[in-house]
């Protein structure tokens, strides 16, 4: 018989080849199961995943992915498809990104969690979190902010006025961002909806004395 969930690794991430036949409740309980039997074995590691083998919708995606965090301690970074060279490209941007800051910046900080009910994060540091910053909360850094998650609430970079600074984020919709003496918050109210199917990375900088949003690339990152 063929099997239900079949779990491959890939450099950044793992594959769920998922059976084509079984009703998609069975197979949500079979993730689950899978999961919660190797929760030692994947550790709290922050990986993409791919969907592989069967066709499912956006509110399957989001399903699927809440099972695997009920029955693991993995942080899932980002829904990517290997065979699409964008979101490869993403996921090596965000790994690049990485070993650029800690190579850079000796005393660089790293956080674990999510920061909510108007909680406030600050160091003198570059910072890489792991997790969401949401609606009414706030990182600050005097230096760099890396997001391996969500920016839905404030980020303030660049302390001292310093203009070279970046915010970067697996998803943008922030409230507010400053980079040094420069301001950015969106023109209209944003839906404040925590995870999406499909993630965008985003990297705030400033150019010509104003803030931008663009799309997350290694050549882009090259030049800061």
């Amino acid at each position: 018989m063929k099997e239900a969930v079949i779990i491959k690794s890939f450099p950044n991430g793992i594959a769920l080849r998922l059976n084509t036949d079984l009703p998609f409740e069975k197979l949500l309980d079979e993730i689950g199961f899978k999961f919660s039997e190797a929760r030692n074995f994947f550790g709290s590691a922050a990986l993409a995943v791919s969907i592989e083998g069967r066709e499912v919708t956006d509110t399957e995606e989001i399903r699927i992915l809440e099972a695997i965090r009920e029955n693991s301690d993995l942080h899932i970074i980002c829904l990517v498809k290997r065979e699409d060279e964008t979101d490869r490209n993403y996921v090596k941007a965000i790994e690049s990104m990485e070993k650029k800051q800690l190579a850079e910046e000796e005393n660089g900080q790293f956080f674990r969690g999510n920061l909510k009910n108007r909680d406030v994060l600050e160091t003198d540091n570059s910072i890489i979190m792991l997790g969401d910053v949401y609606p009414g909360s706030a990182i600050i850094s005097a230096k760099n902010i890396i997001i391996l998650g969500g920016l839905y609430g404030e980020a303030y970079a660049g302390g001292n006025g310093r203009m070279g600074a970046f915010v970067a984020a697996l998803e943008m919709k922030p409230e507010r961002i400053k980079i040094g003496d420069f301001k950015y918050k969106p023109d209209s109210k944003q839906t404040k909806r925590i995870f999406q199917p499909k993630v965008l990375p985003k990297i705030a900088y400033v150019k010509n004395d104003r803030i931008i949003l663009d799309t997350l690339t290694k050549d882009l990152l090259s030049t800061f």
